[in-house]
């Protein structure tokens, strides 16, 4: 009952899918595997009004209808081991072996806790996006932007597309920094454009540097906002906050193979060799999970991983590129570094743990996150850890843990007897 291929890609995002479209070209069998209903990932998600983005649309249709390709889509990886993948969608789960395994599956939202921002009409910058894109009604809603980084932008101009009334954006990062990031922009012409055409549609909106939000008011929803910025703190009335402050590599899955990672900052990443081979032999990996690089690290990544993983020649043009890629995403997060006033946000009352409702104060006093998650089950919720883990983490309050299988919940029958499941093998 297991499915065989030459390569599996889990992700597929940019990486994903420059990596499938390589390793079909050279006559690999490959598994393209994503949680999506579409391909394209975050950076390239679906819009239903709209559509893909213009780039994402001359190539995902290609790419998932290739015969070579077998596009899984609406797909967890549950489980892994040497050689094969634990799957499971809507309606069975089934083993996926492979030759090699390019892991594409990127980053999540990296969001902090401060005193309002449970409230209903709170989301994150590209929680935002994904909502608006799914068709969440957003039209005359007063709409802010606050957190980090370029992603907010984007944020703006997918609610201004969608009907949202934006008020604002509010970055934590000064104007000196913001304005020396900008100056930079011409060693990528790309990416130069790109924010020019960001501004040009954000015409009129108000960009607000080293501005922070304190607080998110409201009784049943959100109805306003206290934002500290150089001038002080000021009210500002609004129907939504979309607040995130950059991205966390989705490193789990790697580290349940064993490979090995760079623990350089706060969340780490996978340390890869410039054929984007992970230190587990056969295992490769590419984009956010070598380190928050946006869409052009994570596609040239993708297509070097791809031509090495079936053992094809990888041209030095392209390492070439997957360099200069990687300098802009360095200085990106060098220049759009958090504050110490971001993680000064919350209070001891701040829930921090949303799934369990365990506020900050209950987590003093505890040596470590499983003293803690013992005695407060915080990180026992539904996204097992995932968005608390990483804000404590950012926090300095404990340091990031490791995961353990599944690493999504599954249906019993996927995990139980391996004769009524046959699809469960050595995976369970």
């Amino acid at each position: 009952m297991t499915e065989r291929y030459d390569v599996a890609i889990v992700g597929a995002g940019p990486g994903g899918l420059a990596a499938a479209r390589a390793a079909a070209s050279q006559g690999a069998r490959v598994a393209l595997i994503d949680a999506q209903a579409h391909a394209g990932g975050q950076v390239w998600r679906k819009d239903i009004e709209h559509g893909w983005p213009r780039r994402a649309q001359a190539c995902i249709p290609r790419i998932v209808e290739h015969p070579r390709i077998h596009w899984l889509a609406q797909t967890q990886v549950v489980h892994a081991d040497a050689g094969a993948l634990l799957l499971e969608n809507e309606t069975q789960a089934w083993r996926v072996a492979y030759d090699t395994l390019i892991l594409a599956n990127g980053a999540r939202e990296l969001l902090l806790p401060f005193p309002g921002w449970t409230l209903p009409g709170v989301t994150g910058a590209g929680g935002l996006q994904a909502l608006a894109k799914q068709g969440w009604p957003l039209h005359g809603r007063r709409a802010v932007i606050a957190g980090s980084g370029p992603l907010l932008l984007a944020a703006a101009v997918t609610a201004k597309r969608h009907g949202a009334q934006v008020l604002g954006i509010y970055e934590q990062a000064d104007a000196a920094s913001v304005h020396r990031f900008a100056r930079g922009l011409w060693r990528w012409p790309g990416k130069a454009l790109q924010a020019v055409s960001l501004r040009g549609q954000l015409a009129g909106i108000p960009y607000h540097c080293g501005s922070v939000v304190r607080e998110a008011l409201g009784t049943d929803t959100l109805q306003a906002i206290e934002v500290e910025t150089p001038r002080g703190s000021e009210p500002l009335s609004c129907d939504l906050l979309a607040i995130g402050f950059g991205l966390v590599p989705n490193i789990e899955l790697a580290q349940m193979l064993g490979c090995r990672l760079n623990e350089a900052g706060v969340h780490g990443r996978v340390e890869v060799d410039t054929m984007q081979r992970s230190s587990v032999p056969g295992v490769y990996a590419v984009g956010e999970l070598c380190g928050i690089g946006g869409r052009d690290s994570a596609w040239i990544e993708g297509l070097i991983a791809g031509h090495a993983a079936v053992g094809a020649k990888v041209q030095a043009r392209w390492l070439r590129r997957q360099r200069h890629a990687r300098e802009f995403a360095e200085s990106l997060q060098h220049h759009f570094k958090l504050s110490t006033r971001v993680r000064a946000m919350a209070r001891p009352d701040t829930l921090v743990c949303r799934c369990e409702d365990v506020p900050l104060q209950a987590l003093r006093g505890h040596a470590d996150a499983r003293s803690a998650k013992l005695a407060t089950r915080c990180g026992m919720g539904a996204c097992q850890g995932r968005i608390c883990g990483s804000a404590l983490a950012e926090l300095g309050i404990f340091p990031r843990g490791g995961s353990r299988p599944p690493l999504f919940p599954v249906r019993l029958s996927t995990l139980g007897d391996p004769i009524s499941n046959p699809h469960q093998g050595s995976c369970s």
